[in-house]
C-alpha cells in the first residue's frame, strides 16, 4: 500500500524544493508537478510531488491522517 501526504509548499529553486507538514519539513523533487507554486499544498509520495491539491482537500486529508494516528496511540 502507498501513502501520498499532503505537504505546503515553502520553496520552490528549479524542479526542487522544501515542503512542510506538522512542523516537519522535507526536500522534494517538484518534476511531476511542475505547476506548483509556494503556499500550494501537493501531495507527496517517494519525495515526489506527484499533484497540486486544493486546500480544502488538503486538510480534510490532513485531518483523517491525524485522526488515525490518535486512534492508533489510544490503542
Amino acid at each position: 500500500m502507498c501513502l501520498a501526504v499532503p505537504m505546503r509548499v515553502e520553496k520552490i529553486e528549479g524542479s526542487l524544493g522544501t515542503v512542510e507538514s506538522e512542523g516537519v519539513k522535507i526536500q522534494a523533487d517538484f518534476s511531476l508537478a511542475p505547476e506548483a507554486k509556494i503556499g500550494d499544498y501537493v501531495l507527496i509520495h517517494a519525495g515526489f510531488a506527484i499533484e497540486v491539491l486544493k486546500p480544502r482537500q488538503a486538510e480534510e486529508t490532513l485531518n483523517l491522517i491525524r485522526e488515525l494516528v490518535r486512534e492508533a496511540e489510544a490503542e
